[in-house]
């Protein structure tokens, strides 16, 4: 007796691909929604960092806050060799791109999501936001 080969069905092949493609299409949703929660996640952490860095150097320094300039990564005393408080400028990963360390000088935290900068500090207060985020440090929703 000559006994054929055991081998899956063009059917049986096609109905593996099926569900294949459905577990595919529930799971990888909520991969992209990771990656986004991960990025608020992350930034808050950094904003309390920085927060925590500009009221040690504040008292540090006879109440007066560091001098931070508009541009790109221009946080002053904070990351100047032998400071000690920053090593290098922070990086916004909520609003990413080149722009990502760039300050700009405001009273005010950002009302609409934007790639233009990554961060807002008011030099008279010493108050810091992210870019993208509220005055309560929620994000922004991106376009």
């Amino acid at each position: 007796m000559n006994k054929q080969p055991k081998a899956f069905t063009l059917v049986e092949i096609l109905i593996v691909v099926v569900i294949l493609g459905i577990l595919a299409s529930i799971v990888v949703p909520q991969f992209a929604s990771a990656t986004s929660d991960s990025q608020k996640t992350a930034m808050a952490d950094q904003v309390g960092k920085l927060r925590r860095v500009l009221g040690m150097y504040y008292v540090r320094n006879g109440n007066a806050w560091p001098n931070v300039t508009a541009g790109d990564g221009t946080w002053g005393e904070l990351v100047a060799p032998g400071a000690g408080y920053m090593r290098t400028p922070p990086v916004n990963v909520w609003t990413g791109g080149p722009n990502a360390k760039k300050i700009v000088l405001n009273s005010v935290p950002d009302t609409v999501y934007h790639t233009d900068y990554g961060w807002v500090f008011d030099p008279a207060t010493g108050d810091l936001w992210a870019a993208g985020f509220d005055g309560y440090d929620q994000p922004l929703p991106r376009p």
